[in-house]
């Protein structure tokens, strides 16, 4: 969206602003048991993997652990069997619009942050840790919605909408479906969640990766159907909030995803995701493109 990234806010940002310090890890002869409870208990989508001198050698994500339950591999099976190495690694002192651009570049959802290529982990940085950070600085904005709640709605400032930075695509299977069919969907789309619907179309939940982690878990048949496993409910909003509203909600609720309606919930036209938001590379309105924003703020 952004044609001068050099003027952006996240180039003129470190990821030591955003990034989080603690970096969950499991040795490479942990069981995928003990990683899936590990995501699960800190609300984490990965864990870096190390060998047995605490060196880092690779990353076991939501994504690898759905690949093993659709393969049949055993739940207790250790990690260096399924992870992906070696991890991506970033300085504090790299910018965000740089780091972005790597995540983008590599397809990666994160990267793990070290001053020196043997020195120790010192952080992480995700998706929504940019849009965390992004959010903060949109909120003390004296052009923010946050500021100007209740004022005249035209105050001149563009603002986002949901439906400018949403994914339009919205991929739905019936709560019938067999969850292999389910992985098999949001492999093939790179999704993080499918909604469930009704035989006419009515959503009725949400499955998502962290949903197959636990049916895994459990030994949860892989031949199941979704309506066992799905979480009874969908969180939505409508197409023209503004997307400081939207990120707002997901930040506070805890959700990475809103699927998208026009006016009526149970018509669904996309989702808008926390990689959605990242994306937008400068908050929640065009201020921070002409450098306007005060990032003094934070």
């Amino acid at each position: 969206m952004r044609s001068e990234a050099s003027k952006d806010t996240l180039s003129r940002l470190r990821v030591a602003q955003a990034m989080r310090r603690q970096v969950i890890q499991r040795p490479e002869r942990a069981s995928i048991a003990s990683a899936v409870n590990a995501l699960i208990k800190y609300k984490v989508s990965a864990t870096l993997v190390t060998d047995s001198e605490g060196k880092p050698v690779g990353v076991v994500s939501k994504t690898d652990i759905m690949g093993a339950y659709y393969a049949g591999v055993p739940v207790d099976a250790p990690l260096e069997q399924i992870m992906n190495g070696p991890p991506l690694f970033c300085r504090p002192d790299t910018s965000l619009s740089r780091a972005l651009e790597i995540m983008r570049t590599k397809a990666v959802y994160r990267l793990f942050v070290r001053e020196d290529e043997n020195g120790p982990v010192e952080g992480l940085l995700a998706y929504p840790d940019i849009v965390g950070l992004l959010y903060r600085i949109c909120r003390n904005c004296e052009i923010s919605l946050h500021r100007r709640r209740g004022q005249h709605s035209s105050d001149g400032v563009a603002r986002y909408r949901v439906w400018e930075v949403m994914t339009p695509d919205v991929q739905a299977l019936n709560e019938e479906a067999p969850l292999y069919t389910v992985m098999e969907t949001l492999s093939a789309y790179r999704f993080g969640a499918l909604l469930v619907v009704d035989g006419v179309g009515v959503p009725r939940g949400v499955v998502s990766k962290t949903d197959l982690a636990l049916a895994y878990r459990r030994g949860t048949a892989p031949n199941v159907p979704a309506r066992q496993v799905m979480t009874p409910s969908v969180c939505s909003c409508p197409a023209q909030a503004p997307l400081e509203d939207a990120i707002r909600r997901m930040i506070f609720s805890d959700v990475h995803r809103l699927f998208v309606h026009d006016q009526d919930p149970e018509r669904i036209m996309g989702v808008l995701s926390l990689s959605d938001a990242a994306r937008v590379r400068s908050g929640s309105c065009h201020a921070c493109v002409s450098s306007r924003i005060r990032l003094e703020a934070l």
